[in-house]
């Protein structure tokens, strides 16, 4: 007799993109997105807007995400929603939302945090290897810079952060010094494969333990162009960010082999936004290569925010019977 299978509806909602996505067990049916473009003319998230925006689109997402699963409502078995960390307008738009069709379908609700998803999106199906606990987690976002010992699926540990911006925000306050638009991270990222990443050199910050910080960085950036002219930015532009990419991937990668030695760990598994950078990737294959470490990069469709991530989680605790309550409250700021 076949084991019946398990919708999870997941909706994520944290920052400026609304997304809503189908499980059945641990297998995507729909991801849906919408990005949210009003924020690019303020060069970053306004979030009276985002949660604006979350209202408008939370509906259509949803509905389109059902459609494209070729399932109805009836047919779900849970809803995940992320609950934190996150912007808080944005959050009680997903949360509020969730919580309403729990109660109207008369089904569990399940609260995941964010960055925790950003890790097990790779216990999706999707025909790749799956990593083996316990593991070296590093979750790479505008927000956030963490490096996490992983025990298991809901034993997570946070062993080294970011003491200023995160390694997204960093990459965006560059762009901007340099004239880009926002989001700039994508754009460094285009331009820098027609640059010469030695061309210029930038401090790399010393740090203590497993730690980082991206502020000094930024400043040395910023204190090299102010003696520069705008048409020498406009002329050494692709060696400019090749070269401030290199530096501020370094920082980072650093830590990464720093963690695997003092833990012994030979497993590193990626997660976040910047985890999508075309030279953090070639550089951590490299790594995985001349340090003999394993490490697990994320397709690309789940280095954003989107709602398979949540969703795999609410499938993972769905099976552990891990629901949560209706008086659950969002927060902006969540640990491991």
């Amino acid at each position: 007799m076949s084991k019946k299978p398990c919708y999870i509806l997941g909706i994520e909602s944290s920052c400026d993109e609304t997304s809503a996505a189908v499980l059945k067990d641990d297998r995507v049916l729909s991801n849906i997105i919408a990005n949210q473009e009003i924020h690019k003319k303020f060069n970053g998230v306004v979030p009276e807007l985002a949660s604006r925006e979350h209202q408008k689109n939370i509906i259509p997402v949803v509905i389109e995400a059902l459609n494209k699963a070729s399932i109805e409502k009836k047919d779900i078995n849970a809803i995940a929603y992320t609950f934190g960390p996150g912007l808080l307008g944005s959050l009680l738009v997903g949360s509020s939302f969730a919580k309403s069709l729990s109660i109207g379908l008369k089904i569990p609700i399940i609260a995941v945090n964010h960055m925790q998803a950003h890790l097990l999106c790779h216990f999706i199906d999707q025909n790749i290897e799956k990593p083996d606990f316990p593991f070296i987690g590093v979750t790479l976002s505008g927000g956030h810079t963490q490096i996490i010992i992983v025990k298991n699926f809901f034993d997570m540990k946070l062993i080294g952060s970011t003491l200023d911006d995160a390694i997204g925000e960093a990459y965006d306050k560059c762009g901007r010094l340099m004239g880009l638009d926002y989001p700039s991270g994508p754009l460094i990222d285009k331009l820098s494969k027609n640059g010469d990443n030695s061309r210029f050199k930038f401090p790399l910050p010393k740090v203590d333990g497993l730690n980082v910080s991206y502020s000094g960085v930024k400043t040395s950036f910023l204190n090299f162009l102010s003696k520069k002219s705008k048409p020498f930015i406009e002329e050494n532009l692709v060696d400019l960010c090749a070269s401030i990419q290199s530096t501020l991937n370094k920082i980072i990668i650093n830590k990464i082999v720093l963690a695997t030695q003092k833990f012994n760990l030979k497993t590193v598994v990626i997660g976040g936004g910047v985890a999508c950078n075309s030279n953090l990737r070639n550089e951590l294959l490299n790594l995985s290569i001349k340090k003999e470490i394993k490490v697990h990069l994320p397709i690309k469709e789940y280095t954003t925010d989107n709602a398979a991530m949540i969703g795999i989680v609410g499938y993972l605790k769905f099976k552990e019977k891990i629901f949560s309550t209706i008086s659950q409250e969002v927060k902006s700021k969540l640990t491991f």
